[in-house]
Order: C-alpha cells, then structure tokens, then sequence
C-alpha cells in the first residue's frame, strides 16, 4: 500500500482504502473535499469513478448530504455493483454545516439496507465519514 504524505492518509487508509481498489464515487457536487478525493485517488493509485461506471467495484465513496433524498435507497443502490467483500464510505456535512445527516438516521438507513458501520472518522473539517459493511454473516 501506498501511503500520501499527508495527514489524512491514515484515516484514509483506516477507511479501507487501499492501492489497486476500483472506487465508485457517487454525489458529487461543488462542496465536496477535493483534497480529499485526490487523497483517495493516491492511495488507491487511480481516478474515482463516476455514476456512469457499469462495472463491479471494491468500495463506493458516497457524499450525502440532508436534502439529496432517501439515504436508504441511495445505500442500497451502492450495492448494485459493490463486490461482495467491497465496502461503503459514507460522507457527511459534519454536525452545524448545512446538509448534516442525523446520527440516527445514518444508523436506520444503513441497518434497512443490511449494513452497518465499522469505522467512523472524521476526514475534514467539513465532512465526517462512516465505513458501512454488510455483516459478515450476511455476505452475499
């Protein structure tokens, strides 16, 4: 693996990234952290993929936001094309921003999707990221 000469490669890497991965990336807009996406991309040593990416992918980097609609389905469409080992990284406004998801809400969408949260860290000053797994009794 990899590692950036950045602050953020640790809790990068702790999400699960690592070199070689192929990473959906999904909710994009003009506020998430370019930094960070650059960071993932070095680590993973490759470009995000966008929404339009028919193949299967090892994780898929999600930024959710409190009015992008149902986080449920939004989570259970990443699915469609995650490996069965691949993981999901949830992105958040962090708690005071604009567009900041509830805890809880986190918590009901992942668990209705049949995931649930192994890493939380705090990425940015703006975006807080949750890893979601499905159980390892419930692999597809």
């Amino acid at each position: 693996m990899r590692v950036v000469g950045t602050s953020t490669a640790g809790p990068v890497s702790k999400l699960g990234f690592t070199e070689g991965q192929v990473v959906l990336e999904l909710g994009y807009d003009d506020d998430v952290d370019d930094e960070l996406r650059s960071q993932i991309e070095e680590v993973v040593g490759g470009r995000l993929e966008d929404e339009d990416y028919e193949e299967v992918v090892d994780a898929v980097l999600l930024w959710w936001r409190d009015n992008d609609g149902d986080l449920t389905d939004a989570l259970v469409d990443a699915l469609v094309t995650l490996e069965d080992t691949g993981f999901i990284v949830l992105l958040t406004p962090k708690v005071g921003l604009a567009g900041n998801v509830d805890p809880s809400d986190v918590a009901e969408a992942a668990d209705t999707a049949g995931l649930h949260a192994s890493v939380s860290v705090n990425l940015t000053p703006e975006w807080s990221a949750t890893r979601l797994v499905a159980p390892k009794t419930a692999r597809r």
